[in-house]
């Protein structure tokens, strides 16, 4: 899972996925502020690739027309309120509401101009009515840009609100109502999302990424921003999350920090199962 981008990405990145061979690759949305050109250097990945665009992606343009420009440019690998279409790997990605930026239920009337009016309810009934669409047998994964309200309402929580006093949570509520309602039909292995960033605000520390709920449905958020840096030998590091599953099951999630040749630089392991490693 590639983070909030927010316009670090380069050929370097596209060489770094050829040498780490994932099988599938999902953006979490802010690829930029409308940039056509990192839109169009994704469509060109030899990668399976999943998109969900997010709040940024609609640029600084209220017409919503910026907003479509990316959206006809991915294609396919735009996934809203649908399952992202592959012949492998077998499993299934459906994408949330697109061009969210938390709070609960908000359209941008960028976003609202491209999608149409919508409710709270009918955007939680999309996203149910795609996972329907996932075969029995493939792993389930949500693609949002924004997580689900329920994670907490501290600041560091996944979808805590940092930025501004008091703290809450700043979750998507359809998203929220659409979990609620795969409980009686079928959870998903993982949410994955970005939007909160890992860095927090005012220098109060690092959001606190991975969470697990009692149905077994793991949250991962992948906003590592900036998603480049360097290491103690000053050479240059890249962020991506990394999940992993076995027989429809998830097994690991990590975040890793890769050199340029696809070395693995360093893991944060958040959830291992097997090899001695307890849930």
């Amino acid at each position: 899972m590639a983070g909030d981008l927010h316009g670090v990405w380069s050929d370097a990145d596209a060489r770094l996925l050829d040498c780490l061979a994932p099988d599938a690759v999902l953006f979490v949305g802010d690829l930029s502020d409308g940039d056509h050109r990192l839109t169009k250097a994704i469509t060109r990945l030899s990668i399976p690739v999943a998109v969900i665009l997010g709040n940024h992606d609609r640029g600084r343009d209220r017409s919503g027309a910026v907003f479509q420009q990316q959206i006809d440019l991915l294609g396919d690998l735009h996934c809203a309120w649908r399952m992202r279409n592959w012949d492998t790997p077998c499993l299934g990605v459906v994408g949330c509401r697109p061009g969210t930026a938390g709070g609960g239920f908000y359209l941008s009337p960028a976003v609202q101009a491209v999608v149409g009016p919508l409710t709270m309810e009918q955007s939680a009934e999309r996203i149910v009515a795609a996972c329907g669409a996932v075969p029995d047998d493939w792993p389930l994964v949500l693609l949002a840009h924004s997580g689900p309200t329920g994670l907490g309402s501290e600041a560091g929580d996944p979808c805590g609100r940092d930025w501004k006093a008091p703290a809450c949570d700043w979750g998507d509520g359809d998203l929220a109502l659409a979990l609620d309602r795969l409980n009686c039909q079928r959870r998903p292995q993982l949410v994955v999302f970005g939007h909160m960033h890992h860095q927090l605000k005012a220098n109060q520390g690092q959001r606190r990424t991975f969470h697990r709920d009692r149905h077994g449905t793991v949250y991962l958020n992948a906003a590592c921003v900036p998603r480049r840096g360097l290491d103690g030998e000053a050479r240059s590091l890249t962020h991506f999350s990394w999940v992993e599953f076995g027989h429809g099951q998830l097994n690991h999630v990590s975040h890793r920090w890769y050199l340029p040749d696809g070395s693995l630089a360093y893991a944060e392991t958040l959830y291992q199962v097997g090899d001695g490693i307890p849930l």
